[in-house]
């Protein structure tokens, strides 16, 4: 498991994590534009792309439109080779005056946006907004529709996600750093011309012309968790068209690898004692009634014996220590996931693994017929080229991990070793970490939650005192990001914001 993976999905949000870039460059070294009249020519190389027209058309959902808008694979060669980024919106409802676009992305990253807006922003947004605003999703470049980083085919995958990530042996550590060496291969194999240009700046590049293609003046947005990391890197590009931007669990981009992952691995260990804390409380509690710590021994005694015997799950992939920990994290994004878990390690406790390999999968975006949504190969990608690699060999893994045991005594290991994976990457990073300021940007809503798993609250405050204009708004609560999750407190004062322009009162604090 990959422990930088951002994902807010309809259901569950199944993410964890992401990193950060330089917003000086596109990976290329190429400058970024400093302005461009929206819909207008834009920089002179640019000028087409800036310029073109977007034809919209039913995509078979109802109440949505699709299109594609153009945008170059390398800023350095605009005459060069392209890339056709999907997009799909629903179109403001009314009553009121249409306010503009209002792009959405759900982090990852390498979740798709588009089936995002389609499954649940652009139904599910609170109505005024949904009424004032066209709801847009746009997957970023590698991702999902927009020329998607392929890597592993599905029985591959399968290898891959059950590959001891808590090794206990040099031939296992050597297993390990096998498996992250052979998925790079497959991804440099697959997908190589797209490799080095998936970064979060290109991205970030990409929205602003999707921003003149759509016809707004400024740029009006929320971003989830990695969208967050996303959001702010157009701000530092282009802060005079930062318009009302909304970044709800936030990302630090002045970590490094390493300490991205660390300090993540110590935020799920808050979401698991606050898990196990209301556990010890349920008659149906299988990490027993009587205290947390007590509970959290029987859970880590769990992981441990499923790395000794894995669990039989009713078909050829059984639940051994890897899967079972992926399925646990992936309930931690949403309290209301956490009687599922209940009942899934009850099962899997009494032998039966299917129900927690059933969360893993969600978490894995695999489908019922073993194929996988490119979520994974996606979020490598980005990774790999947004930071340089947490780690430069098994080694170096292996001294880190009192560390992260330290930080996470539940989750440390595992989350120590998935930190390798990008040592062995085939598209050199072109990111560093970096304090983002956007000077001159319009005020920007930072939206932490205190016990989020994948985003720790301490990022949200990072973050939003770095940004000249940022506006801090707390959730006091469990789960990954605060916007439309039930907090009135919260949604209104968001929602205030794209409609009125009116950013909430720094600091102000919602349960």
């Amino acid at each position: 498991m990959d422990s930088r993976r951002l994902l807010r999905s309809t259901a569950i949000a199944l993410a964890v994590g992401g990193l950060v870039l330089s917003g000086c460059t596109d990976g290329s070294g190429a400058a970024a534009p400093s302005s461009s009249t929206p819909g207008a020519a834009g920089p002179a190389p640019l000028a087409a792309y800036y310029g073109q027209k977007v034809s919209w058309r039913d995509c078979g959902v109802p109440d949505f439109q699709c299109a594609t808008v153009r945008v170059p694979l390398d800023y350095a060669k605009p005459d060069g080779e392209r890339v056709e980024l999907a997009v799909t919106r629903s179109k403001a409802t009314g009553p009121g005056k249409r306010l503009g676009s209002l792009l959405v992305n759900p982090g990852g990253p390498g979740g798709s946006a588009v089936g995002y807006v389609q499954g649940y922003a652009g139904i599910g947004y609170p109505a005024p907004v949904r009424a004032r605003y066209d709801i847009v999703g746009v997957d970023p470049r590698g991702v999902a529709r927009s020329a998607p980083v392929e890597c592993l085919t599905g029985p591959q995958m399968d290898a891959y996600t059950q590959v001891d990530v808590t090794p206990d042996s040099a031939a296992e550590q050597n297993a390990l750093a096998g498996s992250y060496k052979g998925y790079a291969a497959a991804c440099a194999k697959r997908s190589g011309a797209v490799l080095p240009h998936v970064s979060t700046v290109e991205a970030a590049r990409d929205m602003d012309i999707v921003r003149a293609v759509l016809g707004d003046e400024k740029l009006t947005y929320v971003g989830a968790s990695y969208g967050t990391f996303l959001g702010a890197t157009y701000a530092e590009l282009f802060p005079a068209r930062v318009g009302r931007l909304v970044l709800d669990g936030a990302m630090d981009p002045s970590l490094t690898a390493e300490q991205l992952n660390r300090e993540q691995a110590a935020g799920f260990e808050t979401s698991i004692n606050a898990f196990a804390a209301d556990c010890v409380k349920q008659r149906d509690c299988p990490l027993g009634t009587t205290s947390v710590p007590a509970a959290l021994d029987a859970l880590k005694a769990f992981f441990r014996e499923t790395d000794a015997r894995p669990v039989p799950t009713g078909e050829s992939r059984q639940l051994g220590e890897s899967l079972a920990t992926t399925g646990v994290i992936a309930a931690m994004y949403d309290e209301s996931a956490w009687p599922q878990l209940r009942e899934a390690l009850t099962r899997a406790m009494g032998g039966e693994g299917s129900a927690l390999l059933a969360l893993a999968d969600t978490y894995y975006e695999r489908e019922p017929d073993g194929t996988y949504a490119n979520l994974m190969s996606a979020n490598a990608a980005v990774n790999c080229l947004d930071l340089p690699p947490a780690f430069s060999g098994p080694a170096s893994a292996e001294k880190a991990v009192p560390s992260f045991e330290k930080a996470s005594p539940v989750f440390g290991r595992n989350l120590a070793w998935a930190a390798l994976n990008c040592a062995y990457w085939p598209a050199p990073a072109t990111g560093r970490p970096h304090r983002i300021t956007a000077e001159g940007a319009a005020p920007i809503v930072v939206v932490g939650t205190t016990r989020d798993p994948a985003t720790p609250y301490k990022w949200a405050r990072a973050l939003a005192g770095q940004l000249s204009s940022g506006t801090l708004l707390t959730y006091e609560g469990d789960g990954h990001t605060a916007y439309g999750r039930g907090s009135d407190c919260i949604d209104s004062a968001i929602n205030a914001y794209l409609l009125e322009g009116t950013p909430p009162t720094d600091g102000k604090r919602c349960s």
